[in-house]
């Protein structure tokens, strides 16, 4: 199980230290009080995942290494990150991942987040880069209507079953993020693989059942009529998918 560790070194709105490393198969993160972030040198080891908080705008980074299956995980937020390095080594395997966050009942989904990203110097057979904007929360499942109330043997009425609720919309996918992207001159375009799909729809929400129409119950000779079922529900419609996100592919 990875150890979540928290860097709390860097605590001033613009910070600076010479050097940061992520153990292999460990989390860090770091503090989110510092809007600007200036290392010498970052490692982040096999396996192991470096996190930006939503509050960081700037990270400079001289000499930036990412391990095999390494990841610099960016938090959402409305403002955009830039990342700049000026000599990057990317590990097979390793990714910039910064999607947006799936909806809830409570909350819309939001979108990729936003990245200028400058390597001048790049050392990769692969350049990832996640952006994808999160998925949509499925729409509310309608209620079921209540069983009618049953009837007597000889007399009284049952009643009619009640209406099931139509489902709600699922809600819509967020967009993917708009990526700034440039590399040096003879970095070849095939290696970088940027994801900026937009989130995926929310699914509908089932339509409430029929409620069963009341009967009566027990009676050995005569019984009065059963109550007629209520009607199912619609089932809701399913939300829009997200955009796609943006990329601009710059020379340096």
């Amino acid at each position: 199980m990875r150890k979540l560790m928290l860097l709390v070194a860097l605590t001033s709105p613009l910070a600076h230290a010479e050097s940061l490393e992520v153990a292999a198969h460990s989390v860090l993160r770091l503090a989110n009080k510092a809007s600007s972030v200036h290392l010498e040198h970052l490692r982040v080891a096999d396996s192991a995942t470096l996190l930006l908080p939503a509050s960081l705008t700037s990270l400079k980074v001289d000499q930036l290494e990412l391990g095999r299956d390494a990841r610099i995980a960016v938090a959402p937020a409305e403002t955009a990150l830039s990342i700049e390095a000026g000599n990057a080594r990317f590990a097979e395997g390793s990714e910039i991942s910064a999607p947006g966050a799936p909806g809830s009942y409570e909350r819309a989904a939001r979108p990729g987040r936003n990245l200028d990203v400058q390597l001048h110097a790049l050392d990769a057979d692969r350049l990832a880069i996640d952006a994808r904007g999160g998925a949509g929360a499925p729409g509310y499942v309608g209620l079921d209507g209540a069983n009618g109330k049953a009837g007597g043997c000889t007399w009284g009425q049952a009643s009619r079953g009640a209406n099931g609720d139509n489902g709600g919309n699922g809600h819509d996918g967020a967009a993917g993020g708009r990526i700034r992207l440039a590399l040096p001159e003879g970095y070849p375009q095939e290696r970088v693989q940027v994801r900026l799909e937009g989130g995926a729809p929310g699914k509908p929400g089932a339509a409430g059942k029929a409620g069963a129409g009341g009967s009566s119950k027990g009676c050995l000779v005569y019984r009065t009529d059963a109550g007629a079922n209520g009607r199912a529900g619609e089932p809701g419609q399913p939300g829009l998918a997200g955009a796609a996100g943006e990329l601009i592919l710059q020379r340096l």
